[in-house]
């Protein structure tokens, strides 16, 4: 049986530790930071490159000589809650793999070795320093075992893990100084004399100092000396640790690595490290984050240099691995309301070298829901987009598209041609304004075939501080819209005024029980409701709005029933987003809102609708099926709404 310090070898963590000896001899150990992440099983089918619920087979991958074997771990004592029981089941790889075969008997062998390393690892992140890891392999200790031995006599053969994990040790003496003997006191929980002594605390510690002393403008800060002292006789551990914070340092040269058909002087500028500037570690973070919202990356690291240059300046290392830079795409949604529908688009990520994007889109809607090509909603749209044209947080857009689209409300055909620029405050903040034109020949429930010729100039805040945008748990997200508008052809000049948002909140530490909320309101001014053109107006209904009704169907009404939209909007809606498993949710909902043939709300009445909705979480966002139903239904409500789609409702 060998004890737990008893290895020489590199186990799982970020760091090594030694132990230093006082009371009894021990051989060198490691005390190691784990980090046990069991690994995510799916089970399905193909769609877009990504494999959803796949079954386990499809997962074994093809091993030469596969062998078998059976496995317990046997944990005497020590283990009150359990807890120790499941850290080391997780931190095993012998456990964990047990329902896939190992390469023979040198495959087993090797899983094994393995695994005393994580065990011993995970023993010291729970503070036993005297405990005794024992694996037993068919009857033999591993220990005894040549690496050339023969264990294909029996299958699956018997594996048997003995731990005895010994008393929890404690800290005693703490003391951490820096290079020049002055005390430094580490804001770290649980790194404090008579808290429990795991390896993960005093690692901690390091990285608070580490992480504020960077913060400071000290780029080369590190750690000078590490002693760390077993009393076996006591239970105590006595640490000593020396920091080296190293000189204060500006910014120097952003070197760029890994780039191919992307300009490197391009990376480096939107890199935007600022040369001069004192060293800051979140500017190297706004940085590797620029550089991956380009998308033409499938990696992007950015990192100072290890040692200064001449002048004293830290250099930026930017490391970048391209991605593909063209992609194709297919999607589809449904909805019991309004039919199912199709998308398909083409793009380039890096057409001339420096990250522009164009993409060129198509897009039907309405199927099965009528067969007349008259009355089908499609559109086709090429949008373009050039980083970095007024610096590092700047963006221009542009689009030109071509749509046809019949809701209940009007019939509408348009032709559009807008240019834009965003700009990024903050990483949370941005800024964009525009010029859009809009020729468009509709016919609503004021007037048939009318051509109108709008011009807009769309004014937008956002600030979002989500921690997904696929599938937020935390944060929020608000965006303000102010857009002055005038219609050519019948001289109407109006503004349309629309404030969103949305915030999300986890209940418990694992994020399985999300809360989320969203609300909308908005207004048009200037202009009487049929002066402004049918698109232009707010309308509510559907699977993005009131989910158990129809598609922009709540609102005031004409003679023959149909929605006119109006000049005035409110929207609601409340989630409880419950994860069953790993990959499956259900999510019970209810919205609400209103849509006023006037500015100001006036003779509207809520509509309401509740339902449940799936969730498959899958890692280009959630799939969604939404049912719901109208609370308060009128003549020619659906009796329900089913709804699919990729993404959360919100």
């Amino acid at each position: 049986m060998r004890h737990a310090p008893d290895i020489d070898c590199e186990a799982r963590g970020r760091s090594w530790l030694p132990v230093s000896p006082r009371v009894r001899k021990l051989p060198a150990g490691i005390l190691v930071l784990v980090l046990a992440i069991a690994p995510l099983q799916v089970q399905a089918f193909e769609l877009f490159g990504f494999r959803l619920f796949e079954g386990e087979e499809a997962d074994r991958i093809e091993i030469a000589d596969p062998l078998d074997y059976s496995v317990t771990l046997d944990l005497r004592g020590g283990d009150p809650d359990g807890s120790l029981r499941t850290g080391l089941e997780a931190a095993s790889q012998l456990v964990r793999g047990e329902d896939r075969p190992v390469s023979g008997s040198v495959g087993l062998i090797q899983r094994a070795n393995g695994d005393f390393e994580q065990l011993v690892a995970a023993l010291y992140e729970n503070a036993r320093y005297a405990g005794e890891v024992r694996i037993m392999i068919a009857g033999r200790d591993l220990a005894d075992l040549p690496p050339d031995t023969d264990l294909r006599g029996q299958s699956p053969v018997p594996v048997r893990i003995e731990i005895v994990p010994g008393r929890p040790f404690r800290f005693g003496q703490l003391e951490v100084r820096d290079a020049e003997g002055q005390s430094l006191d580490p804001d770290v929980e649980g790194f404090s004399t008579g808290e429990t002594a795991r390896s993960t605390a005093i690692l901690d510690a390091e990285a608070a100092l580490i992480k504020e002393l960077k913060a400071n403008g000290r780029p080369l800060a590190e750690v000078a000396g590490r002693n760390v002292v077993a009393d076996h006789s006591n239970g105590v551990i006595d640490v000593s640790l020396t920091i080296d914070a190293g000189p204060v340092a500006p910014f120097g040269q952003t070197d760029v690595e890994g780039a191919e058909s992307v300009d490197s002087e391009f990376i480096a500028m939107m890199a935007g490290v600022p040369e001069g500037e004192r060293y800051n570690p979140e500017t190297l973070a706004a940085a590797a984050r620029r550089l991956r919202a380009l998308e033409v990356f499938s990696s992007v690291t950015v990192r100072e240099g290890e040692d200064l240059s001449a002048d004293g300046s830290v250099p930026v290392d930017v490391t970048v691995s391209e991605r593909k830079h063209r992609y194709l795409g297919l999607g589809a949604t449904y909805s019991s309301t309004d039919g199912g529908g199709l998308e398909a688009y083409w793009g380039h990520r890096n057409l001339f070298g420096r990250a522009e994007k164009i993409r060129i889109e198509g897009s039907v809607s309405g199927l099965g829901s009528t067969s007349e090509a008259e009355d089908m909603t499609w559109r086709g749209a090429a949008l373009f987009e050039k980083p970095g044209v007024l610096g590092p947080a700047s963006k221009f857009t542009s689009r030109l598209e071509v749509e046809q689209e019949n809701p209940d409300a009007f019939r509408r055909f348009s032709v559009v041609g807008a240019v834009g620029l965003t700009y990024e405050l903050t990483p949370e903040q941005t800024v964009s304004g525009g010029l859009e034109v809009e020729y468009a020949k509709t016919t609503d429930s004021f007037s048939a075939d009318l051509e109108t010729l709008t011009l807009a100039v769309p004014l937008e805040y956002v600030r979002d501080t989500r921690d997904s945008k696929l599938n937020p748990a935390t944060g929020t997200r608000l965006s303000l819209l102010v857009e002055p508008m005038h219609e050519f052809n019948r001289g109407a000049t109006f503004v349309k005024l629309k404030a969103e948002g949305s915030a999300y909140r986890a209940l418990d530490g694992e994020k399985w029980f999300v809360l989320a909320g969203r609300v909308a309101a908005g207004a048009i001014y200037g202009a009487n409701l049929s002066a402004v053109p049918a698109n232009r107006r707010f309308y509510a209904g559907g699977g993005g709005s009131v989910r158990g009704y129809g598609f922009q169907d709540i609102g005031p009404r004409d003679a023959a029933g149909k929605p006119t939209g109006g000049l005035s909007l409110l929207e609601s809606s409340a989630e409880l987003r419950i994860r069953i498993t790993d990959t499956i949710g259900l999510v019970p909902f209810i919205d609400a809102g209103l849509v006023s043939a006037g500015s100001d709300f006036s003779n509207a009445r809520f509509k309401a609708g509740a339902g449940l909705g799936l969730r498959y979480l899958t890692p280009f966002g959630p799939l969604r099926v939404d049912v719901a139903l109208p609370l308060n239904k009128e003549a020619g409500d659906p009796d329900y709404g089913l709804y699919a789609g990729i993404g959360q409702a919100f």
